[in-house]
């Protein structure tokens, strides 16, 4: 008789898990900022599309490091950058937290003028974020243009553009990974190292190499909200980095006081679950299982991707797949990705898994 779903190894119950779920899973877990697994099931690839992680790989961290440098606090406002925006009014945290009234997306690759340069296409982006209606704030309504618009406030912060402003983040932090942009849509390496996304009806392709996300691909594959791609092993050493930041251990470049802040609950639990730039677990429902702390912070991307740190528990969770590469209206995944944190803590941290 073959062993019960609970009982099997940790690769076995993904294997069994992902059939019409996603292609493929890539998953690494770190205990005490040691390595405790890593797995590689079904069809997977050398890099993917980290989706939305890009709002915490790079916008959160270089307004992070902006803050420890004291260019900005937590009262400063996009008006102090740009004060002839129309929504200069908003804070920086308010931004950070989806707490701005920003709406959450726009099809702005609809109407974008896809001939026009960079510059003009990000001009045009601006007056659309200025014209585009703030809803009432009273809860936290997760922002993609929200994010957008901390572009344009890191522009103005560092005085050049947002390709450099990556750039430089990525001399300063990730020198040593392969975590990259994709300008003018062009892979860094060869499209076949990509983990496929969806077949785009509207770009008459399926997409390998180049970002999923319509309005990041539209504003030539860069920008604040999505865009970044990288391999497991590039978000390993961000997630370690993230822990020492948390944890305020030496090897973190910020200010102890920094890198706890940001990390920390930053609006009620009533208005929504956000820390500065971070997701914080829903009291139900959590997408990082039912073992990891309250003080736990994370991000997840649309394309499948997520990352997780319990800083009581010292546990790191980092989660690639391509689940959209089965359509994007796809959703198995979301009810997947809980579970694998579940898996993880039950075979690797009987600790979590008892105190529960």
């Amino acid at each position: 008789m073959s062993p019960s779903a609970t009982q099997l190894p940790l690769t076995e119950r993904i294997a069994q898990a992902i059939d019409g779920v996603t292609p493929g899973v890539r998953l690494c877990a770190f205990r005490h900022g040691q390595s405790i697994c890593e797995v590689d099931v079904g069809a997977t690839a050398d890099f993917y599309d980290l989706a939305s992680l890009t709002k915490v790989v790079f916008t959160q961290q270089a307004l992070m490091r902006a803050f420890d440098k004291g260019l900005w606090t937590a009262q400063s406002r996009v008006g102090d950058w740009m004060p002839d925006f129309p929504h200069g009014a908003l804070r920086l945290v308010d931004l950070l937290t989806h707490t701005s009234g920003m709406v959450w997306w726009k099809p702005l690759f609809e109407s974008m003028p896809l001939s026009a340069s960079i510059a003009e296409k990000r001009h045009w982006l601006l007056h659309e974020l200025g014209r585009s209606a703030l809803l009432p704030a009273a809860k936290a309504v997760y922002s993609d243009l929200g994010f957008m618009l901390l572009g344009f406030v890191l522009e103005r912060m560092h005085g050049t553009d947002l390709l450099s402003v990556w750039e430089r983040l990525r001399a300063d932090a990730y020198a040593l990974t392969t975590l990259a942009m994709h300008p003018d849509n062009r892979p860094q390496f060869a499209p076949q190292r990509y983990a496929p996304t969806e077949a785009c009806p509207w770009r008459h392709k399926r997409l390998q190499g180049e970002v999923h996300d319509d309005n990041t691909w539209a504003l030539g594959g860069v920008s604040t909200h999505a865009g970044l791609f990288g391999s497991l092993q590039d978000m390993q050493t961000f997630g370690l980095m993230l822990r020492d930041q948390v944890l305020a251990l030496p090897g973190s470049a910020l200010h102890a006081e920094t890198g706890r802040k940001f990390a920390q609950r930053a609006i009620a639990a009533d208005r929504g679950d956000w820390a500065l730039g971070w997701m914080l677990p829903s009291a139900t429902g959590a997408g990082c299982g039912s073992y990891l702390s309250p003080a736990s912070v994370g991000h997840t991307g649309f394309t499948g991707t997520s990352i997780w740190f319990d800083p009581r528990n010292d546990l790191l969770v980092v989660i690639l797949s391509n689940r959209v590469a089965l359509g994007r209206e796809n959703r198995r995944f979301l009810d997947l990705r809980p579970q694998l944190h579940d898996w993880v803590c039950e075979q690797f941290c009987a600790d979590m898994a008892r105190s529960r």
